[in-house]
């Protein structure tokens, strides 16, 4: 299974198609995003990316170190942390005593990584769910079930959904979205269209805590004590913001296929061969639908359970001091309850159906989930090891205080700031298309920038991943892409990258302008948190 959906992209995107005439459909931006595909290929792979970085931190602290590189503490006097002298100053790790700590800590730089453990733990969950049968039917089930008038925003729904296991939206959903709309007398790339933009371009939103949760917000917590050493970013900080943020992707994503991307389409003019791609959709089992429903009552007794362990005051999940939940076993332990909530209705799914008959067949099912980790171990290898390096060197504080006087003293620390943000982090995902390498990379940067204006890094994470995103739809360097072109040629033979970007346009730019003046009305117009106990502002 693929960790999401772009999350370690192949070494070289798919090659512009050589008949590309059609790129003048979308003008200049896809001129521009030819440009941007031509540089990311010339970027080395992530992981490389990171040893390089690695590599670089090191000569750099010990240059800025040589010449004593120092800016002003803006941390409080008496704060944890906070040098005698009330400077930063930028450590060398080119000496010997950085020799001495990069050897000594290479290993539990890695194990002690926050990302890691947690996103493997709720792995082994997803993964008994998925080699089950019961995502693919569970998906199958709510598209082929929806009403011809609910389709198109039945399965930019079920796109978002699916982003759970994000391999099953790209080889499942998106083909057969297209073969729906076909039965259906649509064009088959208006249902395509929407689908690729539920799963890709509402990548972060969903109603449940996936995987990307615990992984972003590890990263998050490393950069947050850069400044704050005891600040705590669970995985469930978004979880408000995104719930609701499915709904409004599902909205919007539902409007721009049925008012600007199907009629520019117009009517489908296809041949008799298409026909053989229809009959491979697969309609759900009756024994199929036995599994969701027993699957659907263990769901349901689950959450029955988990709430009187949670609401009733006194329960044992509550915090066992203050009685409350911010801070609580259930938040801290949120990841056990992903797993939880994915392993056993799957297990009990694939008892039904008769794909998991006894224990070996659940612990297969983990370990396959395990066995397609590889790239993603080995790129959070060298990723520890990169934030590990700019942590010791006080580089990320140095830049951070910098970043955020020079914020300050052009009068940028409103919440205007998150716009260029969410700009930014959009315009590197068209180049570097892994949403936890360039959360790794962005985030030790900018979350202590951002707090030392005043924001915090539930409000700073929830805004990175509206920019991580919208890009998702027009960017050659996602890892799918080429898939999705393989898809769409089905249908319109010799289609060339320029349309399908031109088609996914619309989808983007409107995501930008709904999501993000979403995300400000959220946060800054009613005042809201974006997840369980998450903080708008930061106050040292």
């Amino acid at each position: 299974m693929s960790f999401n959906s772009g999350d370690i992209p192949p070494k070289k995107a798919s090659e512009p198609d050589p008949q590309h005439g059609d790129i003048s459909a979308s003008g200049w931006f896809v001129r521009f995003l030819n440009i941007v595909e031509r540089l990311g290929n010339l970027l080395p792979h992530p992981i490389t990316l990171f040893a390089l970085f690695c590599v670089a931190v090191v000569v750099i602290s010990g240059i800025a170190g040589y010449f004593g590189l120092t800016v002003v503490d803006p941390r409080p006097i008496g704060s944890h942390g906070r040098s005698a002298d009330g400077l930063i100053h930028v450590v060398s790790l080119m000496n010997a005593e950085g020799l001495r700590m990069i050897v000594s800590h290479l290993v539990t730089n890695f194990t002690g990584f926050t990302p890691l453990g947690t996103v493997l733990v709720a792995l082994l969950g997803v993964g008994i769910a998925e080699r089950s049968g019961l995502l693919s039917a569970a998906m199958r089930a709510l598209v082929m079930g929806a009403s011809k008038r609910l389709v198109t925003v039945t399965i930019v729904f079920a796109g978002i959904m699916s982003n759970t296991a994000a391999e099953l939206g790209y080889v499942v959903l998106i083909p057969m979205a297209a073969m729906i709309f076909h039965s259906l007398g649509r064009h088959p790339l208006a249902g395509l269209a929407a689908a690729f933009a539920g799963v890709s371009g509402g990548y972060s939103a969903n109603l449940l805590l996936g995987t990307v949760d615990p992984l972003l917000s590890g990263i998050t917590e490393a950069a947050a004590r850069m400044i704050d050493p005891e600040y705590n970013v669970g995985p469930e900080v978004n979880w408000y913001f995104m719930f609701v943020s499915t709904f409004v992707i599902t909205f919007l994503g539902a409007f721009v296929t049925e008012k600007i991307v199907e009629p520019k389409l117009g009517k489908y003019q296809g041949d008799d061969a298409d026909e053989t791609v229809l009959q491979s959709m697969e309609s759900v089992s009756e024994i199929e639908k036995r599994g969701l429903k027993w699957a659907g009552l263990s769901m349901l007794v689950l959450a029955v359970i988990l709430a009187l362990s949670v609401v009733p005051e006194g329960a044992p999940l509550r915090h066992p001091e203050t009685g409350l939940i911010s801070g609580s076993p259930f938040l801290k332990g949120i990841v056990a309850f992903i797993f939880i909530c994915f392993a056993i209705p799957g297990f009990i799914y694939g008892k039904v159906v008769g794909s998991i008959k006894n224990d070996k067949d659940v612990i297969n099912a983990m370990s396959h989930s395990m066995s397609t980790m590889g790239m993603y171990i080995v790129l959070v290898f060298f990723a520890a090891q990169f934030v590990a390096f700019f942590n010791w060197s006080n580089l990320g504080a140095v830049l951070a205080v910098l970043g955020a006087d020079g914020l300050q003293s052009i009068g940028l620390t409103g919440p205007i700031v998150f716009l260029f943000f969410i700009m930014l982090c959009g315009f590197i995902n068209l180049m570097l298309g892994s949403a936890s390498a360039q959360w790794a990379i962005t985030a030790p940067i900018f979350v202590p920038m951002l707090m030392l204006v005043g924001y915090a890094p539930e409000t700073i994470q929830a805004a990175y991943r509206i920019g991580d995103s919208v890009t998702n739809l027009v960017t050659p360097m996602m890892s799918y892409f080429g898939l999705i072109l393989a898809v769409a040629c089905r249908y319109q033979k010799n289609l060339g990258i320029g349309t399908l970007i031109a088609t996914m346009l619309p989808y983007t730019l409107v995501f930008f302008v709904g999501w993000t003046a979403f995300f400000f009305l959220w946060v800054f117009g009613f005042g809201l948190p974006v997840g369980p106990g998450a903080a708008t502002y930061y106050t040292p």
